[in-house]
């Protein structure tokens, strides 16, 4: 069973946030483990690793990039720890906006950086916006999800990015 199935849900890769939590709560009744102290060994140990799985699916369906990440490796397009290999141009950006990071020594070019790299991110998603936003299981082609797998790679980069400039505020 995976996340989706757990949640009665189609794959996707954006999960409307608004229904999960009344659909999170209704399922942590259902297979809640103090709900099967009196069950056979067998369906206690089924509750906790449903109990287990559904609130490991919630907070993945909670983060766009981690449910873009567990469709990818559902699909076994991406596998935990992969050395992926983005375009010679997108690394080139990276390096210049690394570098006059590294520079940066007042909020006024913080601030620019920051707006250079969510520049950056409009223009990574775009190519992407349709693919995310309406994948139909059997419809997305496999070249579809492959361009997804380049721009899960590229926000991860821009990530690290951020990560660096909220700890220089």
């Amino acid at each position: 069973m995976n996340y989706f199935e757990l949640f009665e849900i189609p794959v996707q890769l954006k999960v409307d946030k608004a229904t999960l939590p009344r659909k999170y709560f209704e399922l942590s009744r259902k297979y809640h483990p103090d709900f099967f102290t009196k069950e056979t060994e067998v369906l206690k140990a089924e509750s906790l690793e449903k109990s287990a799985m559904l609130n490991k699916a919630f907070k993945t369906f909670q983060n766009p990039d981690e449910t873009i990440k567990y469709v990818l490796q559902l699909k076994g397009i991406l596998e935990e720890e992969e050395k992926f290999e983005l375009p010679p141009s997108f690394l080139m950006e990276v390096l210049e906006i690394n570098e006059e990071l590294m520079d940066a020594d007042n909020p006024e070019t913080t601030s620019r950086i920051k707006s250079e790299i969510d520049n950056l991110q409009k223009r990574i998603y775009e190519p992407v916006k349709e693919i995310v936003e309406l994948y139909k299981e059997g419809c997305t082609t496999e070249e579809e999800l492959l361009q997804v797998k380049e721009y899960y790679y590229k926000k991860k980069y821009l990530d690290r990015i951020y990560i660096q400039l909220a700890g220089m505020a």
